[in-house]
């Protein structure tokens, strides 16, 4: 599953550790959802896009770059 959240993470000028840290999870479980090799549950993604002031289609909607 493609996503933005290693690029909105950036934005925001925190680690994968901060990040996870303000999200209770792991820093391997932000690694493999920024790689695309974990789904996160919709309360994960929910959180993950507080805490980078992002909305769930910014960080997880795929946008087809056909239209």
């Amino acid at each position: 599953m493609k996503n933005r959240v290693k690029l909105a993470r950036i934005e925001k000028n925190l680690t994968q550790v901060e990040l996870a840290k303000s999200v209770n999870v792991s820093r391997q479980t932000i690694g493999l959802i920024e790689n695309g090799k974990y789904n996160p549950s919709l309360n994960l993604c929910i959180n993950i896009a507080k805490t980078l002031g992002k909305t769930l289609d910014d960080l997880f909607w795929e946008v087809d770059k056909g239209d």
